[in-house]
């Protein structure tokens, strides 16, 4: 048994080790039977498997040394059986699971990673740069999403579905501020409800969102939903509209946060194009695409409510 160094994190009452599986299997136990088998109703035959032996198995425990969650890397480079016991859930344990997989991963010089993610975590994933692929399916009877990550490296963004979950890790990432260049706030993604949320918990939490647009009237008049969060939250929000004609030529769109974390599509009506979540070179040449016509376009006006 060793431990994963920079995962283990004691100040939260938790440490996360990575185990031997004979060694740990009764703490496996209970956390997978637990998880798996009691709550979500998983036949006992399916959740052990041939796999078990051949993976890498992380195990976290609370002060007392007692198991709190789990999750494993296969051969096939894919994580799975994350499992958090429910008193620790939403105290990031899962995050620390998840990122002392990835650690092992990159530890062994994989490129990339993969996971069926429950429908209900996808922003989970999303927020560690995880990204759908394909349609949806259902495994020992729950519905389920195939995700996958490029490690250290630029993530292809080719669908509505992947964009969202991009924008999602992109805001989630932020620090104190977030950038978004858009042509009309991007129907399809910028009102997806995932990312309005992100929105949401990112401003709430003393975030400070600068939208720079291309056009105004058209997501004013279809009532684009980030146009009422921005008048709810107006001391978070700030719009501008760009009027100079050689401004309104650049095609792209994008998202950066201050995290080093970023979503690029180069035609800005388009869904498709690229993201990671750890590039802070890449971010600042976004920004610095952003900061001038930022300052030479105009306050939108016409988005603030109504008295401020």
């Amino acid at each position: 048994m060793h431990t994963t160094g920079p995962h283990t994190m004691d100040t939260q009452g938790f440490g996360v080790d990575t185990v031997d599986y004979e060694t740990a299997l009764p703490d496996l136990r209970t956390v997978r039977e637990t998880v798996f088998v009691q709550e979500q109703r998983v036949p006992l035959e399916l959740e052990w498997d041939a796999l078990d032996p051949q993976c890498v198995h992380v195990l976290a425990r609370d002060a007392a040394g007692q198991p709190i969650g789990t999750g494993r890397l296969t051969p096939e480079h894919k994580i799975g059986r994350m499992a958090v016991l429910a008193p620790w859930r939403g105290r990031g344990v899962g995050d620390a699971l998840l990122l002392a997989l990835l650690a092992a991963a990159r530890e062994r010089g994989w490129r990339e990673v993969s996971l069926h993610a429950q429908v209900s975590a996808r922003d989970f994933y999303a927020r560690h740069g995880f990204l759908p692929l394909g349609e949806r399916f259902e495994e020992a009877g729950i519905e389920h999403q195939t995700m996958r990550l490029l490690l250290d490296a630029a993530n292809p963004v080719e669908s509505r579905e992947a964009a969202v979950a991009a924008a999602v890790g992109v805001i989630a990432g932020a620090r104190r501020q977030l950038h978004i260049y858009s042509r009309e706030l991007d129907p399809g993604l910028l009102d997806a409800t995932g990312v309005l949320a992100a929105l949401r918990r990112f401003a709430t939490n003393g975030g400070e969102v600068q939208v720079l647009l291309q056009h105004a009237t058209a997501p004013q008049r279809r009532g684009a939903p980030l146009i009422g969060l921005g008048q709810r939250l107006p001391s978070a929000f700030a719009f501008r509209v760009i009027e100079e004609p050689v401004d309104l030529e650049y095609p792209s769109a994008y998202l950066v946060n201050d995290g080093g974390g970023y979503l690029f599509r180069s035609l800005g009506h388009r869904f498709d194009g690229e993201t990671r979540l750890d590039a802070p070179a890449r971010v600042r040449q976004l920004r610095a695409t952003f900061d001038e016509p930022w300052q030479r376009g105009r306050p939108c006006s016409e988005f603030r409510a109504l008295g401020i």
